[in-house]
């Protein structure tokens, strides 16, 4: 999805370092792999790389209409849809004075769950996605849902095996 005529936000992407805060050492993952290619665990391989998913942490700083219940709930569902996922169910809840929104999206592959503080132009989305869908073409729809003038994106892919 292209955004209209206007300046992108500025975008930035980091990677979550590992956690090496751990006192004990975790042993690896045994990997479970089967023959049957007709399993349905919806895990990802990419690069040599298997794992149930990406996660996307999302922020939007000097973004617009953080308030707007129905403009929230209409994004999360375009977001659903540009991604190739399958939505089950959407829970908003708004909050007064502030007009801050909290829900979730619950997706057959997973959720998108979003935290607004319109009084600081900020909304906090985490996009999890498992098998074929593609969290990342979320980014464009939030952005021109928004319009944030920068966004910070963090991928952590879950359940390495």
């Amino acid at each position: 999805m292209a955004l209209p005529a206007r300046k992108r936000a500025a975008v930035e992407v980091t990677q979550f370092p590992a956690n090496r805060a751990r006192t004990k050492p975790v042993p690896a993952p045994i990997p479970n792999v089967e023959a049957d290619e007709d399993r349905k665990d919806y895990f990802i391989t990419r690069n040599g790389v298997t794992f149930a998913g990406s996660h996307l942490i999302l922020d939007l700083w000097d973004a617009h209409d953080l308030h707007d219940e129905a403009k929230i709930e209409k994004a999360l569902k375009d977001a659903v849809t540009a991604a190739g996922a399958t939505l089950l169910h959407i829970h908003l809840h708004k909050f007064e004075p502030n007009g801050g929104v909290s829900g979730v999206a619950v997706l057959s592959e997973s959720h998108i769950s979003v935290h607004t503080w319109p009084e600081k132009g900020f909304a906090a989305f985490d996009v999890f996605m498992c098998g074929a869908a593609q969290p990342t073409k979320t980014i464009a729809v939030l952005e021109a849902a928004f319009r944030p003038k920068r966004v910070v994106v963090g991928e952590h892919k879950r359940g390495i095996v």
